[in-house]
């Protein structure tokens, strides 16, 4: 059976307003089991810089059942910080074999 690693998902939550009313965001960390970390293929690489301009140096399988959004999020896995882009893609749960239903593409975080 094979079994992901532990990523750390960033989420930001507005703390407040700064004198300029602009938003205080605080990011908070939580850990998500189980995912899958696989170098992006050749493929994928072409198609991000093509549709968003961007290189995906990893693809992420999330696990069925997570509800965390992975839309342009920072992460965490390997101690090294990403930044995930694009739209994550998602399969129906009964029609998916495997333990992992959601694709997410990271670059390099700046």
């Amino acid at each position: 059976m094979m079994l992901g690693i532990t990523v750390q998902l960033f989420n930001e939550t507005e703390t407040g307003k700064n004198s300029f009313g602009e938003p205080i965001v605080e990011e908070q960390a939580v850990d998500v089991e189980n995912v899958l970390v696989s170098p992006a293929s050749v493929q994928e690489i072409l198609d991000a810089d093509n549709l968003y301009g961007r290189k995906a140096e990893y693809t992420l399988a999330i696990p069925k059942g997570d509800q965390h959004d992975w839309q342009n999020k920072h992460i965490r896995f390997y101690n090294k910080d990403w930044q995930s882009f694009g739209i994550p893609t998602k399969g129906i749960d009964e029609l998916v074999p495997t333990a992992w239903n959601m694709k997410v593409m990271v670059m390099h975080h700046e």
